[in-house]
């Protein structure tokens, strides 16, 4: 497909992939202005995931629809990212973030490093300007956290992205009651093996909201300072 028919259809594509969008984010693309896109659907079940309702509901915004909005906004935002779920498991996003760097955006995708395949294509394209990846477990809790099989996936992802040398951050969502500090501990060994370094974001479980499994309350405690390496600082991201 060429890029006139790819953006043709595109504007026609009458599915409904995105569920909602946020129309400006000072705090999802770092030092950038941003509007966000939440895509419906995920390929995993984490306990602790308090996106439900994007997880396991429909979307309701076209490609066509996003794509007017995005005109509408050049030269008034610097970038777009790509949330959800997990955005780059749908049909078409490749030629939808194609058209967006057409527009002068930068893009952030937002993942759980689940689909390799379309990761190295993108890549390859030169469509991606920063990538936020998920690191929900060590290997020996990644399936019983995410009800899923895709910890090799996610593995060679990871591999693809620090080969590529693309801007990026890996964080990951503590509950106490699904990691320990020994955990933690593996998983930061695990990414220094991987010469992975800079900033590693743990983000606390929020208590009291509704998630895909319902779970005791988590005591949200780590020592940052204590599991910082001389390569990798980790981060509480509030």
């Amino acid at each position: 497909m060429n890029t006139n028919n790819a953006l043709i259809s595109l504007k026609e594509n009458v599915s409904t992939p995105i569920y909602s969008l946020t129309p400006f984010t000072l705090l999802d693309y770092p030092h950038k202005s941003a509007c966000i896109l939440w895509f419906a659907g995920c390929n995993m079940r984490c306990l602790y995931c308090y996106n439900p309702e994007i997880v396991l509901g429909k979307g309701s915004l076209s490609f066509g629809k996003i794509l007017s909005f995005l005109y509408s906004r050049k030269n008034l935002l610097d970038a777009v990212v790509f949330s959800g779920g997990e955005c780059v498991m749908h049909k078409n996003i490749i030629p939808l973030i194609s058209e967006v760097k057409k527009m002068g955006f930068l893009v952030k995708i937002d993942t759980n490093g689940s689909s390799p395949e379309v990761m190295q294509k993108l890549i390859n394209k030169d469509l991606i300007d920063y990538i936020a990846l998920d690191y929900k477990a060590p290997k020996s809790k990644f399936e019983a956290i995410t009800q899923s099989d895709l910890y090799d996936p996610f593995e060679k992802t990871l591999d693809l992205i620090l080969q590529a040398k693309i801007p990026c951050e890996v964080r990951t969502t503590y509950h106490s009651e699904l990691l320990l500090d020994d955990d933690l501990e593996t998983m930061i060994q695990f990414l220094q093996n991987k010469n992975y370094s800079g900033n590693y974001y743990i983000q606390y479980f929020k208590n009291n909201v509704e998630t895909l499994s319902k779970l005791e309350r988590s005591n949200n405690k780590i020592d940052c300072e204590k599991l910082s390496t001389p390569t990798i600082k980790v981060v509480l991201r509030e």
